[in-house]
């Protein structure tokens, strides 16, 4: 496997080694075992899985490692990967996404841990009725996620998990400005109706 440094430069919207051989062919056959696909997969996809890492951390060298992880479970789990759920992108967004958050989380509940020890207070946990709450609430997003189009999902995961612009979603998927606009106003009206206000 060829060493790419994670980069935050540039926006790419084709894997730069080959730019006839689409994401989803280099995703097969990384699945199959083919190194030099994952490598290819590895140069296009790292701004991105950085960028998204840096964002949810503000921490560059944790964001470095989370996008190592991210990358490392793209090449373990690619024959996990199926394209009629989403692009590759996107695929790769969640992932990056959910370790990065996972993170957090870890080094939050490391310094709650550390503060108590120091103050000497009772452990307080998160209570059953909350965390069932959390894992109901993270549920239904990933269902409402679902009923969407591939496009309009991955328009809305590199806005809301990657933090991209309307205008560097569009160089990204490598589509008209206006496209994106359509694609994330129309994503967003499927999901108010399964999130209805009350």
């Amino acid at each position: 496997m060829r060493s790419t440094s994670i980069t935050l430069e540039g926006f790419p919207a084709h894997p730069e080694p080959s730019a006839a051989e689409s994401l989803q062919e280099l995703a097969a056959r990384t699945a199959r075992g083919d190194r030099d696909a994952y490598a290819h997969l590895y140069e296009a996809l790292a701004p991105i899985v950085h960028g998204i890492a840096l964002k949810v951390l503000r921490d560059s060298a944790q964001a470095e490692e989370v996008a190592q992880e991210a990358l490392l479970e793209l090449w373990r789990s690619a024959g996990a990967y199926r394209p009629e759920r989403g692009s590759v992108r996107s695929w790769i967004c969640t992932i990056a996404h959910r370790r990065a958050v996972d993170r957090v989380r870890s080094v939050r509940a490391s310094s709650e841990r550390e503060r108590r020890v120091t103050r000497e207070e009772p452990v307080r946990s998160e209570s059953a009725a909350d965390e069932a709450e959390r894992i109901l609430e993270s549920a239904r997003v990933r269902h409402a996620l679902a009923g969407l189009s591939a496009a309009q999902r991955e328009a809305l995961v590199l806005a809301y998990y990657g933090g991209y612009s309307q205008s560097q979603i569009a160089a990204v998927l490598g589509v008209p400005l206006g496209t994106v606009k359509t694609r994330m106003r129309d994503g967003l009206l499927r999901l108010r109706t399964a999130f209805p206000a009350g």
